[in-house]
């Protein structure tokens, strides 16, 4: 399984962005997923996750009610949009997946199988 993140850039405080994963390999809604971000010198951090029927959503506190995680079975996407944006959102984000029938802590990302290689956002104020 390979994933492919994209849609990051520079956006102004209060601004939005759409990052998406492209997922290949053994695909659809077998795996879960989740996005997490990370800033230099700092653990990476959840951000949001989705079941792999796409009904069930868990967020991180610090992004609830501004971000939105989806999945698009049908074309193998997972996508994370981001509204009102704020500088402390800035971070290299990643797209990682949970194989199906393996016990998943969407919250942990010693829970996930496979990782993209980063999109990174910029915040500015």
């Amino acid at each position: 399984v390979q994933l492919q993140a994209s849609g990051g850039g520079l956006v102004q405080a209060g601004g939005s962005l759409r990052l998406s994963c492209a997922v290949s390999g053994r695909t659809g809604s077998s795996y879960r997923m989740g996005w997490f971000r990370q800033t230099p010198g700092k653990e990476r951090e959840f951000v949001a996750a989705i079941s792999g029927s796409g009904r069930g959503t868990e967020y991180a506190d610090s992004v609830k009610g501004r971000f939105t995680i989806s999945r698009d079975n049908a074309n193998d996407m997972v996508y994370l949009q981001m509204d009102n944006l704020k500088s402390e959102d800035t971070a290299v984000y990643y797209c990682a997946a949970r194989s199906w029938g393996r016990s998943w802590s969407p919250h942990d990302l010693n829970s996930y199988d496979y990782w993209g290689q980063g999109t990174k956002v910029t915040v500015s104020s």
